[in-house]
């Protein structure tokens, strides 16, 4: 499989695919998926990369119907890539793009820092904090992705 412009996500939409968010870290794997209209995100669940994530990855898209992985890369604040971007893109291109499913890449800086803030807002506890954080940086990183297809005119 490939990455895929915002000019191929259409496609997806007018199938009625939704969009799964990926905020892919070095322990973790957040995930959050759009509703069939695209206009909301919501957090999913978090897969932890030291188990069998895989199999669990494959039950969700067989639950969903799934056009695109809108994953964040996490640009350095210059918009450079980083370490941990090359990370991203190479997770994805070995581990990912066999799912045979599009990649869209999402500039996620700050994601985490405002999913934390959020939760933290929702008085949510320490412990609880770290077992959502990733995936509600995952709905982060893909709702920028709606908001953003919704004041495009072309989409």
């Amino acid at each position: 499989m490939t990455y895929c412009t915002l000019d191929d996500l259409p496609a997806f939409k007018s199938q009625q695919k939704r969009l799964f968010g990926l905020d892919i870290g070095d322990r973790r794997i957040g995930i959050s998926v759009s509703d069939a209209t695209w206009f909301i995100a919501s957090p999913l669940t978090m897969l932890d990369r030291k188990t069998d994530w895989k199999a669990q990855m494959h039950k969700l898209l067989k639950q969903y119907p799934v056009g695109c992985l809108v994953s964040g890369l996490p640009l350095l604040m210059n918009g450079d890539e980083g370490p941990q971007a090359k990370k991203v893109k190479e997770f994805i291109e070995t581990h990912i793009f066999p799912l045979n499913i599009p990649v869209y890449l999402w500039d996620e800086r700050l994601s985490t820092c405002a999913a934390n803030r959020a939760l933290i807002e929702a008085d949510m506890s320490r412990m609880k904090r770290k077992d959502n954080v990733d995936k509600v940086a995952a709905s982060f990183i893909l709702q920028g992705l709606l908001d953003r297809l919704r004041i495009a005119p072309s989409i």
